[in-house]
This record gives C-alpha cells, sequence and structure tokens, in this order.
C-alpha cells in the first residue's frame, strides 16, 4: 500500500480533517479492485470554507516577495525528485498507470512547475500615454484573487498542477476538487506537495466531495473569478454556462477526436511507432490520443498489415508489471461505455481488423479499418485502446476528413516534405498539429489548448500567465484637469 494512501482527508485552511457530509467515497485500485482509502467527503459548508481560507491567504500570499514564491515553487520540485518513486507506486495504483506512463506523467509535473516558478517574476506592468494632458496611465498585471480547479483521472498529477502551479504562481489562491476515482493522485498529494515546502496555509485547499451533494456551487460559489475545467465535453459545456452566467471566466479542457495522417511519402515505420504511441498510451485514456489513423490508399494495405502486428504484440495486464504496456481502464463505467461503441462500429459496417476483449477493466486494443468518416466510431472519442484506420486518396480529403469532426485539439501529419506538412497543418481546425511525430505532446512553453469543442482558453508559457491574471488601470493626474461645469478657477486646486 503507498504510503500516500493514508492522504485521506479534505485539506482546507492548511488543516487535514474529515468533511462534514456523511457521505464516504472508496477509492478503490482500478485492476484489482483493492481499497487504497476512504474520504469523508466534504459538504457545502467545506466548500465555502475552503474558497474563504483561498480568498484570505491570497491576500496575505499577494505581498510575499516575488523570489520567495519562486524559491517554494522551485522547492515543490526538489520535493518530488526526492519521493518519485513513491508517487510512481500511487500513480500505478490509483490510476492503474504503468511505471512507464508515471515517470511521464511526472516529468510534466516537474517541467509545468518549473515554469510556473518564473511567473512572480513576470508580474510585469506597463505606463502608456494618455490622450488627456498630463496624465500618466500604469497598467499592472494582478492575480484575479481565486481560482477554482476541476482535474481529470487520466493524467491527473499533471493537470492538476498544471492549473494549481500556474495560479499560485501567478498569486492566486487556489481550490482543487480532483475527480472522484483519483482523489490522491489529483488532489491531496498536490496539498502534501506545497504543504511540505513552506507554502502558506489555506492558500491551497483541496475538497472531496459528491457532486450530487453541492450542485454547481463550486462553480457559482462568489468567490472564485476563475474555473479551470479538464474533463468531458458534456460536463464542460455545462460549466461553461454556469461560469457564465456568474460572470467568471472558464478555462475548457474538453475531449478530443485527433487525426494522425500518414502521407504518400511518409517514413512508413515512424508514423507507425508514432501511431502506436499515440493511440494505446495509458491504454487510450488520453484526450490528445489518436482516434483516427487516415493512411494515403498507396500505403494503405501495408500500413495497416504493421499496425496490426505491432498493436497485437502489446502486453495487457497488471500495471506494476515491468513488461505491462496496458493497464486497466479506470473504472467500469468507461469499460461498458467503450465496449458499446466498439460494437456499434462493428454494426455500422466497419472491418474489425483486431478485435480486443473486456476482462474485469483490462481492455485489449480494437483495430478498425475501411472506417467512413460519417460513422459514429469516426466521430466519436472512444476514450480507450480502439482505433479508427481510414484510407485517402488526395491531401484535399485528408484535411476534409481530419475536419469532419466536432473536435479539434490535436493532430498530427507524416510526410518527408516538412513544409508541405505544415502547410497542410495551417488548414486543419485543430489546437495543435505535429508533422512527423504523434499526437500526445505537451511544453510548457508552448500554447496549449483546443477549438470546436475540444475547449476555451490556453494553459502553458505566457498564455497560461495572461489566463491566471487580470490587468488594473491605475491613472495619475500630474497637471490640473478642465471639466465641464467646473466652477471658475476650481482647477488650480488639483494636486500637483
Amino acid at each position: 500500500m503507498s504510503q500516500f494512501a493514508q492522504l485521506n482527508k479534505q485539506y482546507i485552511g492548511g488543516v487535514w480533517r474529515d468533511g462534514k457530509s456523511q457521505k464516504v467515497l472508496t477509492d478503490q485500485n482500478p485492476y484489482n479492485g483493492k481499497t487504497i482509502a476512504e474520504f469523508r467527503l466534504g459538504n457545502l459548508a467545506d466548500l465555502d470554507e475552503a474558497y474563504r481560507s483561498a480568498a484570505s491567504a491570497q491576500k496575505i500570499w499577494e505581498d510575499v516577495n516575488p523570489y520567495e514564491k519562486r524559491a517554494i515553487l522551485e522547492k515543490a520540485i526538489t520535493w518530488i525528485d526526492q519521493h518519485e518513486a513513491d508517487i510512481t507506486d500511487i500513480i500505478i495504483e490509483e490510476l492503474g498507470g504503468t511505471a512507464l506512463k508515471a515517470f511521464f506523467e511526472i516529468g510534466l509535473v516537474k517541467n509545468i512547475i518549473k515554469e510556473a516558478s518564473t511567473y512572480p517574476l513576470r508580474m510585469k506592468g506597463e505606463i502608456l500615454p494618455s490622450t488627456v494632458d498630463g496624465k500618466e496611465n500604469r497598467l499592472y498585471r494582478v492575480p484575479v484573487g481565486v481560482v477554482g480547479v476541476i482535474s481529470p483521472f487520466n493524467f491527473p498529477f499533471f493537470l492538476s498542477m498544471r492549473s494549481v502551479a500556474t495560479a499560485i504562481g501567478a498569486g492566486n489562491g487556489v481550490v482543487l476538487k480532483p475527480h472522484d476515482d483519483t482523489v490522491i493522485t489529483g488532489g491531496t498529494l498536490v496539498a502534501k506537495v506545497f504543504e511540505e515546502v513552506g507554502l502558506p496555509k489555506g492558500l491551497l485547499n483541496v475538497i472531496v466531495a459528491d457532486i450530487r451533494e453541492i450542485g454547481d456551487a463550486f462553480v457559482d460559489h462568489p468567490i472564485p473569478r476563475i474555473i479551470s475545467f479538464t474533463g468531458s465535453e458534456g460536463v464542460g459545456r455545462h460549466i461553461g454556462s454556469v461560469a457564465g452566467r456568474c460572470l467568471k471566466r472558464a478555462i475548457l479542457e474538453l475531449g478530443g477526436n485527433s487525426a494522425l495522417i500518414v502521407m504518400p511519402d511518409a517514413d512508413i515505420d515512424l508514423a507507425i511507432n508514432a501511431a502506436v504511441f499515440s493511440r494505446f498510451t495509458h491504454q487510450g485514456q488520453i484526450c490528445m490520443s489518436a482516434n483516427r489513423i487516415l493512411v494515403h490508399r498507396s500505403l494503405y494495405g501495408q500500413f495497416l498489415e504493421k499496425y496490426v502486428a505491432r498493436v497485437a504484440k502489446l502486453k495487457v495486464g497488471d500495471p506494476r508489471h515491468p513488461e505491462t504496456d496496458l493497464g486497466p481502464l479506470i473504472n467500469k463505467a468507461q469499460v461498458d461505455t467503450l465496449t458499446k461503441q466498439i460494437e456499434k462500429g462493428a454494426d455500422e459496417g466497419a472491418r474489425v481488423v483486431l478485435r480486443g476483449k473486456a476482462d474485469g477493466n483490462l481492455v485489449s486494443p480494437t483495430i478498425f479499418a475501411d472506417v467512413r468518416p460519417e460513422m459514429s466510431i469516426a466521430q466519436n472519442e472512444m476514450f480507450g485502446p480502439a482505433v479508427c484506420v481510414m484510407p485517402f486518396d488526395t491531401s484535399d480529403e485528408a484535411v476534409q476528413i481530419a475536419n469532419e469532426s466536432a473536435f479539434g485539439l490535436s493532430g498530427a501529419i507524416h510526410t518527408r516534405d516538412v513544409e508541405h506538412g505544415a502547410e497542410l497543418a495551417k488548414q486543419i481546425d485543430s489546437g495543435a498539429i505535429h508533422v512527423n511525430d504523434g499526437t500526445i505532446n505537451d511544453d510548457p512553453l508552448v500554447a496549449f489548448g483546443g477549438e470546436k469543442a475540444s475547449g476555451v482558453g490556453r494553459l502553458n508559457g505566457k498564455w497560461a500567465l495572461e489566463e491566471f491574471t487580470t490587468w488594473k488601470w491605475v491613472s495619475v493626474q500630474h497637471k490640473p484637469r478642465h471639466y465641464p461645469f467646473e466652477v471658475a478657477g476650481s482647477a488650480a486646486s488639483c494636486a500637483k
């Protein structure tokens, strides 16, 4: 059992305690069903206390020297380095991720904290001229105040930290609500990291609660000015509508239906490597995963044969076993949803060239060939180890098929003519397209986010700093200003 299993409390106002709800959440290992921990859930009173604690501590944090803020964030990286083995253990135990997946996720976490540690020294302002004689316009970049963060189950340590560390680096307080299936890795572990490195108590709060009990209160509570949500499109649309009604900003990182395009001049072996990685990393439970593999007809048969042979060799099983490639899906609901999608794809006439099976939460890969763009499996995200392979004849057709989706998060194009690939990438309605690489990429310096149903807003780098701050205009009138309707001689009384 992981040492972090003891982090089964709410973290509110710098205190570890049980929630005030009568409900209990059981956190289970998705591979073997064993109980990891039990949480007494929080209720509306706990949520209110968490937001008020964040607001109170934020006023203190805002005045902390920026170099001290940077030092605290840098210490978080050191702490993670020192506890990487234990963090790997809880990622395997709570998520069903392999050791390789854990290594990948922890690396992303450290990189995003490194970037966030620079934010305290980048809170720069500007002085701008004015149309009014004698006026000095000062613009100050300031924190928004408090940010509410809702994180998902697939990369919870990273996708929580990406918003939490960024918001803290920009001077904000935070309340974090992790997914019910990853409450430790996506929630209380994050709190533990920052508690250990000396973050002021109350600045970061973690609440584990039943959405049926707290309803929309996490979003429509009057204190948070930004809600950062990563998850499904349906929930994201609801959060966006509630936030809009409350006149607060929503950053929404939602689903994807990425297309990986293999052009006729592609390096086929490189493309196959990228396609396997892009679909089956962490059992396909990544929003950037390649749901659709588009292959030029001249390479289609050769690609399909090699791709099926490669995928068929992937080992499904215990994520603790070093030879395991695919561990379990996060829960039975996800297995059932994927199973129904696969059955529907077969019913619609897609050719099944590799048929997977479900054994508990373990699901082996399924590959569909000759998929038509209008089929449900090509239109909807399959959040698991199933993939569509589709032929195309021209570059224009490939772009058209790639764009025939409600989503637009990521994508990839394989070609030896990289400039042609870049030109095609510009024509695809997606937040990111990667030439001669996989669809799964994240860089702490580069704007990340989706188009269409894949979300709103951009994270990472200077774009995240913009998202989690606002601008305050302070003007100073250095010369007496004349106003309409003023009493004669009154302007002379203006402060000098």
